[in-house]
C-alpha cells in the first residue's frame, strides 16, 4: 500500500511475511497465492506491499538462478504485490517448533551474516518495483548480549562497514539504493534506540540506521518522542519502522493477571519481559521466567515482547501497547516530512497466541492480517497521508 505524504513523497506500508513459515522458494510462491494475494483482495486494493522474509536457502536459490528470480518477480506482479523492504533478521528456521535464542544466529560477528545480508541486498535490487529506487532491509541488532565483548563489537562493526561499501558498489551498478536497519530488541547488545547511537556513530550512517519496532520500543518503556529525537540529534537515520504492539499488564502482582499472562508463555518464541522501577529498567529473558517466583519485581507494570494483533488487544486484565505505536507513528510520519518511508506491520505470533485466540483457518488469518493493515491505514490517513491506488 502506498500513501502520499503532505510533503509529496511516497510512504510504503507492508505486512511482514515471516508470519508464514516457508523456507524454500516453492513455499514462498505458495505464500503469495494462499495469503498475500487474498489479503490484498480482502482490503479491496489493486496493490499490496509485503515485507518479504526469505530464509537463507531461498535467497541462495534466487540469487543463483535467474529463471527462478524472474518467476518470483512475475508472481509478485501477477498477484498485485510489491516489495520495497525485506526482513533480514531471521536466517532460517523461524517456523520451527522452538525458535527462542536461535533467531540471533548467525550474528554480526559471523561472516555468514554479512554474506546473507549482501545476498539479500542484491536480491532486493531485482525485486524493487520499476518506479522505486530505494529499498530497506532490517537486521538483528549486532548480537544477543551474552559474550559480546569489545573484540566482538569490533568484528561486527567491521562487517557492517564492509557491507556499506558493498551497498555503494551495488547502487553504482544497479541505480538502486539499499539501506540497512539495525532493529533494537530487548536482551540484545543493542536493546534500545539509545543503545544504537554509539555503535552507529562509527559506521557510514547514510547506509546503516535503525529499524524502529514499536513493540520493542514499548517493551523497553522508551518514550517514542524522546527516543526518536535522540536518533535525530545523533544523525541516525530510520530506513524502516515495524508497526507492532507488546503485551501490557498494569498490575502484575494480582493472581488473575499472572494467570492471564501465563497463557502467553509459550515454547516457540522468546518473550523478553520488562518493568520500569524507581531503580531503572529490570527484566527477564522470557515471560515464563518472569512469572516464576520473584524473578521480576511486580510493583510496577510489566510489558512482554509478544507481538499481539494491532486491532485486537487481549482481554482484560491485560492490554496492548498500541498507544505507543500511535505515538511513534505520529513522530515518524506526522511531521513536515516523514522520518521513514518504509512501514511494516509485523505480527508474526498469530499461531503462538493462546489457543482460543489463534486463527483456525487460512481465511481467518487473512482476515486478521487485513484488519491490522486497515487499522494502520486509518492511522496514516488520520495523520494527513493520502492512500494511493
Amino acid at each position: 500500500m502506498r500513501f502520499r505524504h503532505p510533503d509529496g513523497s511516497t510512504v510504503h506500508l507492508a505486512y511482514c511475511t515471516n508470519v508464514h513459515p516457508a523456507e524454500t522458494l516453492d513455499g514462498v510462491l505458495a505464500q503469495l497465492r494462499d495469503h498475500c494475494e487474498p489479503v490484498r483482495k480482502s482490503l479491496g486494493r489493486d496493490r499490496l506491499g509485503i515485507g518479504l522474509w526469505l530464509a537463507k536457502d531461498a535467497v541462495r536459490a534466487l540469487n543463483s538462478d535467474p529463471v527462478a528470480l524472474r518467476e518470483l518477480r512475475t508472481e509478485l506482479d501477477r498477484r498485485g504485490l510489491e516489495v520495497v523492504t525485506l526482513n533480514g533478521f531471521p536466517y532460517e528456521g523461524f517456523g520451527a517448533q522452538e525458535v527462542k535464542y536461535r533467531v540471533y544466529r548467525p550474528d554480526w560477528t559471523d561472516p555468514e551474516r554479512l554474506a546473507h545480508t549482501t545476498d539479500l541486498a542484491r536480491l532486493l535490487t531485482a525485486l524493487l518495483p520499476d518506479d522505486v529506487t530505494e529499498g530497506s532491509i532490517s537486521t538483528l541488532p549486532l548480537a544477543w548480549r551474552t559474550g559480546f565483548d569489545e573484540r566482538a563489537a569490533a568484528t561486527a562493526g567491521a562487517a557492517l562497514t564492509t557491507l556499506a561499501g558493498r551497498l555503494d558498489a551495488l547502487e553504482e551498478l544497479t541505480g538502486k539504493s539499499i539501506r540497512i536497519a539495525l532493529e533494537p530488541e530487548p536482551g540484545c547488545t543493542v536493546e534500545t534506540t539509545a543503545d544504537a547511537i554509539g555503535p552507529l556513530a562509527a559506521l557510514p550512517v547514510g547506509r546503516i540506521g535503525v529499524c524502529v519496532d514499536t513493540c520493542h520500543l514499548a517493551t523497553s518503556f522508551e518514550d517514542p518522542a524522546t527516543a526518536l529525537a535522540a536518533l535525530d540529534a545523533a544523525g541516525v537515520g530510520i530506513p524502516k519502522a515495524q508497526l507492532s504492539a507488546a503485551l501490557h499488564a498494569e498490575e502484575p502482582h494480582r493472581p488473575e493477571v499472572r494467570d492471564a499472562l501465563a497463557a502467553f508463555a509459550e515454547p516457540r518464541f522468546l518473550h523478553q519481559t520488562r518493568t520500569l522501577t524507581a531503580a531503572g529498567l529490570r527484566g527477564t529473558d522470557d515471560l515464563a521466567e518472569a512469572l516464576a517466583g520473584d524473578a521480576l519485581p511486580d510493583g510496577t507494570p510489566w510489558r512482554a515482547h509478544f507481538h499481539v494483533p494491532l486491532h485486537a488487544p487481549p482481554a482484560a486484565p491485560l492490554t496492548s501497547t498500541v498507544q505507543v505505536l500511535q505515538e511513534a507513528l505520529a513522530v515518524l510520519v506526522g511531521g513536515a516530512e516523514p522520518r521513514t518511508r518504509h512501514l511494516e506491520v509485523e505480527t508474526y505470533t498469530w499461531q503462538a497466541l493462546p489457543p482460543e485466540l489463534r486463527p483456525r483457518t487460512r481465511s481467518q488469518l487473512v482476515d486478521g492480517i487485513a484488519a491490522e493493515l486497515a487499522l494502520a491505514r486509518d492511522l496514516l490517513t488520520d495523520l494527513g497521508l493520502k492512500e494511493l491506488p
